[in-house]
């Protein structure tokens, strides 16, 4: 049986050696298998949090919560007014572009007068994130301590040397060697300038030696070997290799703490490792990576009243194998659309057997999206769906298959459609902030009830107008679909003169706009969550938008509203009017008549934030060596500002970029770093942390790769004192010395892996194999018992409408798993050894 992790791990997994003679491609191709992390998640809310010590003691604080890759910054949420309890409700997605030890969430009092202060803090270990996964979970928070704050690892060598003086006694040497830590943390978001000090600690002793400062660097090599004495006897005899005292061995034990240093402030505590000495009775050498641990193994003070933090977590590890394994499972899910019936193929297998788990689909949509195969798959399944469906006013208004591959389609193709549509109108709404409360039971004193009706009506109407002129820059593939969908459903209930509406408005307007318009920060129109009063507002535009985009509610007059006050407002619009723009706005989304264009495509803001920024050819000293700049890109333009909201300092036109490519550390001691060529002088960029500089890469590497003069070489560092650093070409213009990124032209502009999304499916099919064996056994004894289909709890779950086909599919699918188990199973043989670089030892080592 094939059993994958349930909590989305998607690892190597233990299993029995397979034979070096079975082994095929798997061991040339190693070097391309990938491991691909990501987080999605919400912080939801806090409670009794603590007050904090000191002269800010106080219940009531205005906080904020911030997650971190070990002590990284990726996320940070806006500042919520004043409470011991706030509600947070925000989302993160993140992929993760590194390694990392250990996840953190920590709440801050925001201060306007000094640093923000901890008041506490959530640590997860990567490896115990699989314990959270999926589920909400209440979390205590712990204390913030300076000293607890560590991360990365360092690699030793110890053994014991014997040594005979020369009036012939002899003793015993301990040589440690630091040869080298990786991942140091950033002080002050630049490289630390490390050094370690060694020391043998035991009873009534303690001898400390350190090695020098390295400057600039978050991986030092030290290479430093230290000599301490360990035990002396009176005189030399052979008795023994080694004459060692038991009870020094036993208690002695050797220490490295990591140091930034700091010249005239006090030096900043980075990690220690303690390894006991009686290690080398059995390995007169030991030589291991030791992940750094917080002084005295972290703060053991009492976190009882410091209050509680409540998430939801996913994290996902894809093991991504090199692309040939994944050919039969992608296309045998390619071949879906042409099955006949829809339901004996593998995509509506995978989407019968994983009903309950939404996020399951999406992968398959995405593949079927990059290869062109959505439309007629979901088309053949939407059909499948509408024989089942016996009312016109319940079309499409389950969670079926089809319902979630089109939402999630939506979502993808969207993306800049219902930016370009609504978020102008979102950020008005959210930045004005005016009062649009008409429910009589939810008014404040002080409230006029005609003012706020009447600031509702003129937002409704911004975002209904917003909405039904925006057929023409409605996505092509968006506009396939509906137009299916209409066909399919005036075939099914061709009496009905409404349904052809509804089986559109049911998507654009319930499912798309009026969503995006309830929950804007979902769908990256806002970048967070809208504070309670805008959400009351948006909610209530939300509700008007559905009825006035519901072309069957509309038929049925105002008889959908069940609340008095949304009735009395509704009344308010011209019924006919708008009725009339609905109905052209859908005709235009799902038919073939030719949508009228402004001849203009309007900018899209793809992504913003701050950075730091540097040109090419500025003095590689001094103060302005690097600027605190707003970087900001839109499908047009990439522009920086000297703040948000300023005029452009300098702007690129996106046809002109070249490439976009990462920059070595080496280059400017500096992380997170990336470089946008174009036609004039290189621009150096450090994004804030290891998250922002791979969101950077990934939006501006689609809006440029179509570009004439787009290079194909590139120089990974950066050119001074007469040459490049990374190649030493003494030429400026010199050609690139390595490969730029390979760019893949996507259907729709989406950056869509391919063997990404077909492990994921794999994993999927895998943990849901009892299904599948159930779903076997279900096709089995439908095709030898002919009489009635016999309804046991199992059977029925399933879409069979012909069992044969589906089982010899089921088959494939077993076939295909098989394959993939066992090429992960070898991988998994060769896993990393505990203390090697990969895995290093976590504690004392004794």
């Amino acid at each position: 049986m094939l059993l994958r992790s349930a909590c989305f791990i998607n690892g190597y997994e233990r299993a029995a050696p397979e034979r070096q003679s079975a082994l095929t491609m798997a061991e040339e191709d190693d070097a391309t298998v990938r491991i691909l992390q990501s987080l999605r998640g919400k912080i939801c809310e806090a409670k009794n949090l603590g007050p904090l010590s000191g002269p800010n003691r106080q219940r009531d604080l205005c906080t904020f919560c911030t997650i971190s890759l070990d002590q990284e910054e990726v996320f940070r949420t806006k500042v919520f007014d004043k409470s011991g309890s706030p509600f947070y409700g925000e989302d993160f997605y993140f992929e993760i572009p590194r390694p990392f030890q250990c996840l953190s969430f920590y709440v801050y009092a925001k201060s306007v007068f000094q640093r923000d202060l901890p008041v506490g803090k959530v640590s997860i270990r990567k490896d115990d994130l699989c314990k959270y996964s999926g589920k909400e979970h209440w979390c205590t928070l712990h204390p913030v301590d300076p000293n607890s704050e560590v991360q990365g690892k360092v690699h030793l060598e110890m053994r014991l040397n014997e040594v005979i003086t020369e009036n012939g006694s002899t003793g015993q040497h301990l040589v440690v060697r630091i040869i080298e830590c990786q991942g140091l943390p950033l002080i002050s978001g630049q490289n630390c300038d490390p050094y370690a000090t060694v020391s043998l600690v035991g009873p009534a002793r303690s001898d400390q030696k350190k090695t020098k400062v390295k400057k600039k660097t978050s991986d030092p090599h030290f290479e430093e070997t230290f000599f301490f004495e360990v035990t002396r006897t009176s005189s030399y005899s052979k008795k023994s290799h080694f004459q060692v005292e038991e009870e020094d061995i036993e208690k002695l034990e050797i220490k490295v703490d990591l140091w930034n240093n700091e010249n005239l402030a006090q030096d900043v505590f980075l990690g220690e490792t303690r390894v006991h000495v009686k290690i080398l009775r059995n390995d007169h050498i030991h030589k291991a990576w030791y992940l750094l641990q917080p002084k005295g193994n972290g703060s053991k003070s009492k976190s009882d009243d410091l209050g509680s933090l409540r998430l939801k977590l996913t994290y996902i590890e894809d093991t991504v194998l090199p692309s040939a394994f994944y050919t039969p499972l992608c296309n045998l899910l390619l071949k879906s659309p042409d099955v006949k019936p829809i339901s004996a193929s593998a995509a509506h297998i995978l989407g019968d057997i994983c009903r309950e788990r939404y996020e399951a689909v999406l992968p398959t949509v995405r593949l079927l999206l990059h290869h062109n195969r959505f439309v007629p798959f979901v088309s053949a399944v939407a059909a499948l769906e509408l024989e089942n469906t016996q009312e016109a006013n319940t079309i499409f208004r389950g969670n079926s298959l089809a319902t979630r591959c089109i939402d999630d389609m939506m979502k993808i193709v969207g993306k800049n459609y219902l930016a370009v549509t609504l978020k102008p109108v979102i950020d008005e709404i959210c930045e004005s902030n005016k009062t649009c409360e008409i429910d009589p039971v939810k008014l404040k004193e002080g409230d006029n009830v005609v003012v706020n009706k009447e600031n509702l009506q003129g937002y409704v109407q911004k975002v209904f107008s917003s909405i039904t002129q925006s057929s023409s820059s409605c996505p092509p593939l968006m506009c396939d679909v509906f137009r299916s969908l209409r066909n399919l459903a005036c075939k099914r209930f061709p009496a009905d003169p409404h349904v052809q509406y509804s089986a559109v408005s049911s998507f654009v307007f319930l499912r798309f706009f009026a969503v995006a318009v309830l929950s804007p920060h979902s769908f990256q129109l806002r970048s967070h969550h809208p504070d309670p009063e805008i959400s009351r507002t948006l909610t209530l535009i939300s509700k008007t938008i559905q009825t006035l985009g519901s072309w069957g509610s509309l038929s049925k007059k105002l008889s959908s509203f069940k609340e008095t006050y949304m009735y009395d407002f509704f009344k308010s619009f011209q019924e006919d009017k708008c009725i009339g723009k609905v109905k052209k706005f859908l005709d235009e989304i799902s038919t073939n008549v030719s949508k009228e264009s402004s001849g203009l495509e309007d900018a899209v803001v793809l992504k913003e934030g701050e950075v730091q920024k540097r040109t090419q050819g500025r003095k590689r000293l001094g103060k302005k060596n690097f600027k605190k700049r707003w970087l900001r890109l839109t499908n047009r333009e990439l522009s920086y500002h000297k703040h948000k909201g300023k005029e452009a300092l300098c702007i690129i036109n996106v046809k002109n970029i070249q490439g976009v490519e990462k920059l070595d550390e080496s280059a400017f001691n500096r992380k997170n770093m990336f470089q946008v060529v174009h036609s004039e002088k290189l621009l150096y960029v450090q994004a804030g942390n290891c998250v922002e500089a791979s969101e950077w890469l990934e939006v501006l590497g689609p809006v440029s790769r179509c570009n004439e003069g787009r290079l194909s070489t590139f120089h990974p560092s950066n050119y001074t004192g007469g040459a490049w650093q990374c190649c030493r070409g003494p030429s400026s213009n010199a050609p690139g010395c390595k490969p730029c990124t390979t760019t893949v032209l996507a259907n729709l502009q989406l950056d869509i892996d391919c063997d990404r999304e077909t492990e994921r499916i794999f994993s999927l099919l895998s943990a849901n194999d009892a299904k599948l064996q159930n779903m076997e056994d279900a096709c089995a004894s439908m095709a030898v018992y002919q009489g009635p289909q016999r309804e046991q709890e199992d059977y029925s779950k399933f879409t069979i409408q012909e069992p044969k086909e589906t089982f010899q599919t089921l088959k494939q699918l077993r076939n295909i798993m098989e394959e993939l188990q066992r090429q992960h199973n070898i991988r998994s043989d060769t896993a990393a050894q505990y203390g090697s670089l990969d895995n290093p030892i976590i504690g004392k080592t004794s």
